[in-house]
């Protein structure tokens, strides 16, 4: 038998697939006659099983019946005390992710299934194995299940995780927060001669937060110069988070370091406020930077440095290895890693860019 062309009986619909080069999803709607595929994507799967000789047997017809074409993501929302009900709906750098996940699922006729828990929430494992059970696949942001939890729930479904940690049993989709800030820290340091910089955090179980964090720390070391870190200068990634550092800050008549290195764009929103409350001038008295470089981060005065990461790309990519791993292809590697990039504005004292019109 030619190795190319298996035993009509050892064929599945993912040889199909491969051999019409659709992906599994194409081949279910064929062979099920569900949401009336392209006709050239149907010509190609008929003419894969003509050629294979491929007849669906029992299992088979079940596999590809229980196709539901649909992903789940989860993630979780930020609401705690000190969040006001409109900033908590807010949740600008989730819902451009998800938005990049929705984009690419169109593209092979898959749906999104969103739901979120909170971000306090330490059992969200009857939520999590709900949208399990109506999707093909899960994409999990933040560290919403434990290593043992990610490997119970990937025993019947496919998972990738956003910004998580690595397990064997799960692919891992994150930007390189190391190269970020490393990059940022040095420009503080080098280009503006900076001395004492403090990192205002998120919360401590956030694997960005925390990545950030420690290369911070490692900058900071590396260039001998002060850094300020640690609970009392740990936010929420909400503006009101960060504006509540900086009050209590000077309620207890803290000293400003000469620099604030925020952990997101967000936090740097709320400083920025706070900071202007007390009359200290950014980046005259202490400059402030961000991270993620949402679209309001240029459109400020003054406009706020910071490290730009392919938020709706991270999306995207989720939904695709996911995909993959749907259609029974090999992962790609335990981790996937982006690229971020240092874009330099007024807030830490450099030249403002030209005047950005609004849309």
């Amino acid at each position: 038998m030619d190795e190319t062309h298996p035993s009509p009986r050892s064929l599945t619909i993912y040889d199909v697939a491969r051999h019409a080069g659709v992906s599994i999803a194409s081949v279910s709607r064929v062979l099920n006659g569900r949401n009336s595929p392209r006709p050239e994507t149907r010509e190609r799967v008929l003419r894969a099983v003509a050629e294979l000789g491929f007849v669906p047997d029992g299992a088979a017809r079940a596999l590809s019946s229980r196709l539901k074409e649909v992903v789940g993501v989860v993630f979780r929302r930020p609401v705690d005390e000190f969040s006001v009900s409109d900033e908590g709906e807010n949740l600008l750098f989730v819902d451009v992710i998800n938005r990049g996940v929705e984009i690419a699922a169109r593209r092979q006729s898959f749906s999104v299934l969103i739901a979120s828990v909170d971000v306090f929430d330490t059992h969200p494992d009857a939520r999590i194995d709900s949208v399990a059970g109506k999707s093909d696949g899960l994409i999990l942001h933040d560290p919403l299940l434990s290593a043992e939890g990610i490997g119970r729930v990937a025993k019947r479904t496919p998972i990738v995780t956003l910004a998580g940690s690595v397990t064997p049993n799960s692919v891992n989709v994150r930007v390189d927060n190391e190269h970020g800030i490393r990059e940022l820290v040095r420009h503080l340091i080098a280009e503006h001669g900076y001395r004492s910089l403090a990192y205002l955090g998120a919360h401590e179980n956030s694997p960005d937060s925390v990545a950030r964090g420690e290369a911070f720390a490692a900058a900071i070391e590396r260039a001998g110069a002060e850094g300020i870190s640690g609970p009392e200068w740990r936010g929420n990634y909400m503006a009101d988070g960060g504006a509540r550092v900086i009050r209590n800050l000077f309620a207890r008549n803290g000293s400003l370091p000469r620099a604030i290195v925020c952990a997101n764009d967000q936090t740097a929103l709320g400083v920025l406020y706070a900071l202007a409350e007390r009359g200290v001038r950014v980046p005259e008295d202490v400059a402030v930077t961000g991270f993620d470089d949402i679209p309001v981060a240029r459109h400020m005065r003054p406009q706020l440095t910071t490290v730009r990461q392919p938020i709706q790309k991270l999306g995207a990519t989720a939904f695709d290895v996911l995909f993959s791993l749907i259609n029974g292809e090999r992962p790609p590697g335990t981790e996937i890693v982006l690229p971020t990039e240092l874009i330099v504005r007024g807030s830490c004292g450099c030249p403002a860019e030209t005047a950005v019109p609004w849309d």
